[in-house]
């Protein structure tokens, strides 16, 4: 069954989470899966094991409890947010598989820049892992499964605009987590680019035709 591929462009959060919602309420043993491609304004999400604690100094930027997995992070522009709408038991994915799956798509697109990066069992997300920027978190995951199907998704750093805001928090509830870009590391500084090159490991990762 084909994948469905959607470049949504700057979208507002809680609109893109509600769709999200409703797609996978209303998608049926044939749907195919969706991969959305796309950047929100800024904001500050809040999972369900959130602590508000964790919200240092939101200021103007929304704060929105969520329905998925973790604790607080930012999504604004220079960030690459990609949500897999994916049926796990027709791709014989359990939760675990799938997160690792994302991490190593960014890593593999981190590879073709010439950084070296990787997930930690610990703590999901992919950071760096050597260079200047080792240690620092690069991508974070957060997911939502209902009915066997997955919501909510990948949030990759791309460009430099992406990062003071997370200084205004414990990104995902660790205090004084650094956190770095794709342009830091020797990538583009552009979302299109770096979609079109974490596209085809997407696909290979999640077994999406």
């Amino acid at each position: 069954m084909t994948t469905v591929v959607k470049h949504l462009g700057r979208v507002d959060y809680e609109p893109t989470w509600r769709a999200m919602e409703r797609f996978t309420q209303e998608r049926g043993p044939e749907t195919p899966d969706e991969l959305w491609f796309l950047e929100h304004p800024p904001v500050f999400t809040l999972g369900m094991q959130g602590r508000r604690e964790h919200l240092l100094e939101p200021g103007d930027i929304p704060v929105v409890p969520i329905d998925r997995g973790g604790q607080v992070t930012y999504h604004g522009p220079g960030q690459l947010v990609v949500y897999p709408l994916l049926d796990l038991r027709r791709l014989k994915l359990g939760v675990r598989e799938l997160v690792c799956a994302l991490e190593k798509a960014v890593a593999a697109t981190l590879a073709g820049y010439g950084a070296a990066a990787a997930g930690r069992r610990d703590a999901p997300g992919v950071y760096l892992t050597a260079g200047p920027e080792q240690g620092k978190k690069i991508a974070s995951i957060g997911i939502r499964v209902k009915r066997g199907c997955s919501y909510h998704g990948l949030a990759f750093n791309v460009s430099e605009e992406a990062l003071p805001n997370f200084q205004r928090i414990n990104p995902c509830g660790y205090a004084g987590l650094e956190v770095s870009c794709v342009a830091r590391v020797g990538g583009p500084a552009d979302l299109r680019q770096v979609a079109k090159a974490l596209e085809p490991h997407l696909r290979e990762e999640l077994g999406l035709r």
